[in-house]
């Protein structure tokens, strides 16, 4: 595989250079603002776990993932792009399960390593190993069939929490109501490239920002407060 070939998947791109998709690129800002608002959320609250600091990182290297994909467009950048993001899904998930579930804190460290080994199987599964490799042109989803696995988490998740009434609930269903219009965003790109030549992608990043603050807030606020467990 070429990892420097160059990588065309959506409608802004007009060309190989680094700011052809200025749109795309600029709004991956809104993950470390998502990012710091957590982390300032969690100092206010004094919520000192090693685990919310890492996914906060996490949250912030979504969006530096996505804006070397959307400036280089290459192979070695559509990594960048997916593996923060895969990270920060699976990492939640369980994190959730313990902090909100009441699992014991030592388990956090199993939770990573278990967390990192769902990530590579999703990851692999999901792009066939070469993430670039996918042409989207011929799908009429645009590739967004990938996320399916963080749609069904969240429905799950926001299932449970409704059904056991964990005050985090609200944050968990308003976060799967945004993701599912950022992949409604993001599967009409290509598709409505004529009458909006930049594109749909971009609003695709700024509510997926949207989602994981609202995720991040829930587990800080709704989570055992004050307690160290890192």
């Amino acid at each position: 595989m070429d990892w420097f070939a160059p990588i065309d998947l959506y409608c802004e791109r007009l060309g190989v250079g680094l700011w052809d998709e200025p749109l795309n690129a600029l709004s991956n800002l809104a993950f470390p603002l998502a990012a710091l608002w957590a982390w300032l959320t969690a100092r206010s609250l004094d919520q000192k776990r090693l685990i919310v600091a890492v996914l906060c990182l996490l949250a912030a290297m979504i969006g530096l993932g996505s804006f070397l994909f959307h400036t280089f467009a290459n192979h070695w950048s559509e990594y960048a792009d997916v593996v923060p993001i895969w990270s920060f899904v699976g990492l939640y998930v369980l994190t959730a399960i313990a902090l909100v579930g009441g699992v014991a804190p030592g388990r956090l460290v199993r939770i990573a390593i278990i967390a990192g080994v769902i990530t590579t199987i999703v990851v692999l599964a999901t792009t066939g190993g070469a993430p670039g490799d996918a042409d989207h042109s011929h799908d009429p989803l645009n590739g967004s069939t990938q996320y399916a696995p963080a749609l069904i988490a969240l429905l799950v998740f926001s299932a449970i929490t409704l059904w056991r009434g964990h005050p985090i609930r609200f944050w968990a269903v308003a976060a799967t109501v945004i993701f599912v219009a950022s992949l409604g965003f993001r599967t009409a790109d290509l598709h409505l490239c004529a009458a909006v030549p930049m594109g749909t992608h971009f609003m695709w990043h700024v509510l997926n920002a949207v989602m994981v603050g609202l995720l991040m807030q829930g587990l800080i606020r709704c989570s055992p407060q004050r307690q160290r467990v890192s």
